[in-house]
């Protein structure tokens, strides 16, 4: 088990020396974006049906629902539980959309380098620019896979949170 985990460590290693310091930051995207819709999802699933039960009892507790007074109270209940379950959901499209251009960033940069590396040796030996040229192609790579995995979940999560605020609203009647 042990030398399965050091082997993978430097496969990871040699992946990144490959693919040059960019695969940091495509990593970075890639985490922060994966926390935030772990825990996106973790309160859509666990913590707002708790906050949507409450916002019903309340509603069918109060003795006025039919005034105008009331229907404000609950479009503000609404509001409020709406903006709860939007946090965060615009800061996890925009890492979507990011990892792609973060491993263009590293294709820039392995470019510059087979570009450094003709000029100091040539164009006439190809293994030279090898290097170089996966150090382009390999963040750019990585870049479009996390923007693939983030794509699949985000959309998934952002229709979790439009049926549950339909439901919370369809939950209370509006008389």
């Amino acid at each position: 088990m042990m030398l399965q985990l050091i082997e993978l460590w430097e496969s990871v290693q040699d992946f990144i020396h490959t693919g040059g310091n960019v695969l940091y930051v495509v990593a970075l995207v890639l985490l922060v974006m994966w926390f935030m819709m772990l825990e996106r999802y973790w309160y859509v699933t666990w913590v707002f049906p708790k906050v949507k039960r409450d916002i019903i009892a309340r509603w069918d507790a109060r003795a006025d629902t039919t005034s105008w007074y009331a229907h404000k109270i609950r479009d503000t209940w609404i509001s409020e539980a709406t903006l709860q379950l939007d946090q965060g959901m615009l800061l996890i499209k925009t890492l979507v959309a990011m990892s792609p251009l973060v491993g263009l960033l590293g294709t820039v940069t392995g470019m510059i380098a087979v570009f450094d590396i003709m000029a100091a040796m040539g164009t006439g030996n190809p293994r030279t620019m090898a290097a170089g040229i996966s150090m382009a192609t390999i963040p750019t790579m990585a870049g479009m896979v996390a923007a693939l995995s983030g794509v699949f979940f985000s959309s998934r999560l952002e229709v979790k949170v439009k049926r549950e605020k339909a439901d919370l609203v369809d939950s209370l009647p509006h008389h």
